[in-house]
């Protein structure tokens, strides 16, 4: 697996800062001047494309889809496999807005400075290219494309890249999620929603007040057992995905509880045999009652550690799905459950085991990784340790 995020770049570094309860929120740096009322944002600290491609690579990639070839490179490298991939490797990228860089500066140059868009502004902006660009570097031939279902997007395309494995169709699939959404006029639109906090994340604490942005990309390498390039970091054990149909953006414990009781029959475990669960968690007062609400009526009395990792990585929308799963595959590697930073006077209300006192070492058999998106669309997915 790999991954770029407010952290910095690699997987490990992302880890370690959840493990640790270092937070990567820092002031916004728009790239030009906004009228924002929150300061705060967990950006991707001093990126510079020309350290990782040629200048044609970078007239022709959007930020989001530079962010997912920086992913999947480490990934592919530490998976070890060889390319070209050909037609037996799937790609599959969830996004929430795709090339949202370019869709803003395009929209400045025609409107504000009554210039002609630029002449790959069409390209860079399709959802789909993060998806098409791996594609061709690795030379992936197979069934290759985006999904884009908000906050779901990535956790969508982990486990429709798992049911494709799974079914035979591929050997092989590269699957997560790439989003880079802070520019100043979408800065402003998620503003006016309401849901992000002025200061800090706090999920389930009890002056909770909302979820702070976040940017970034995470690709994982999945594999059929047996054939496999190299050992396997985890198992995807189940996938489970539900919609509420009910409001767009208000959540709902229904839809999540059975997004979470999917998952949880398709890996063939009861409530008792998972450990952890690794929150969607945003931090606003609504999605953290229904997720808590859902988890109850799922695990019932079970003792299960429930955390969220957002408050070091931000809340990265299309990518958040595929950042968590990293850092949930790593609290079944390490048996450490990372802490809910922030959450320094829990709610009663929410009455889970938020882990709020700092890191937890305990054995983990199995762990759950939650994403619940605006248009009522919720992804579960379970993970266990290899089989060796």
């Amino acid at each position: 697996m790999g991954a770029i995020s407010a952290v910095g770049l690699g997987a490990a570094s992302l880890w370690t800062a959840v493990r640790d309860g270092q937070s990567a929120v820092r002031p916004v740096q728009l790239h030009r001047e906004g009228t924002n009322r929150v300061k705060i944002a967990a950006q991707v600290p001093d990126f510079d494309p020309a350290a990782h491609f040629e200048p044609a690579g970078i007239a022709a990639m959007d930020k989001f889809a530079q962010f997912a070839l920086v992913a999947a490179t480490e990934a592919v490298a530490q998976a070890g496999v060889s390319t070209p991939m050909g037609p037996r490797t799937a790609v599959i990228i969830g996004t929430g807005l795709g090339g949202a860089t370019t869709i803003d500066d395009q929209h400045y140059r025609y409107y504000g400075l009554k210039q002609r868009p630029e002449t790959l502004a069409i390209p860079r902006t399709m959802s789909n290219a993060a998806a098409s660009h791996i594609s061709t570097k690795f030379g992936a031939t197979g069934p290759v494309f985006a999904i884009s279902s908000a906050c779901s997007s990535a956790t969508q395309a982990i486990g429709l890249g798992a049911m494709l494995v799974r079914s035979g169709v591929v050997d092989r699939a590269l699957v997560g999620g790439s989003e880079a959404m802070i520019t100043p006029s979408i800065f402003a639109a998620w503003e006016m929603l309401r849901v992000m906090t002025p200061d800090k994340c706090r999920p389930f604490s009890k002056r909770r007040n909302g979820m702070v942005l976040g940017e970034g990309a995470a690709l994982l390498v999945l594999e059929a057992e047996g054939t496999a390039s190299g050992p396997a970091l985890a198992e995807i054990a189940g996938y489970g995905t539900t919609s509420d149909a009910k409001d767009l953006v208000r959540p709902d414990p229904t839809g999540a509880a059975a997004s979470m009781a999917a998952a949880l029959a398709d890996a063939g475990i009861g409530p008792e045999g998972v450990d952890y669960i690794n929150a969607h968690g945003t931090g606003t007062v609504a999605n953290d009652i229904t997720e808590s609400e859902a988890v109850r009526r799922v695990f019932g009395d079970a003792k299960i550690a429930v955390s969220s990792s957002k408050p070091v990585h931000g809340h990265a929308l299309g990518a958040a799905g595929a950042l968590e799963m990293v850092v949930t595959i790593m609290a079944l590697r390490e048996g450490i459950v990372p802490p809910t930073l922030n959450c320094e006077e829990p709610d009663p209300a929410c009455a889970i085991d938020m882990v709020p006192e700092g890191k937890r070492a305990m054995a983990i058999r199995a762990a759950m990784s939650n994403s619940f998106a605006f248009g009522g669309i919720n992804a579960s997915l379970i993970v266990t340790p290899a089989r060796q």
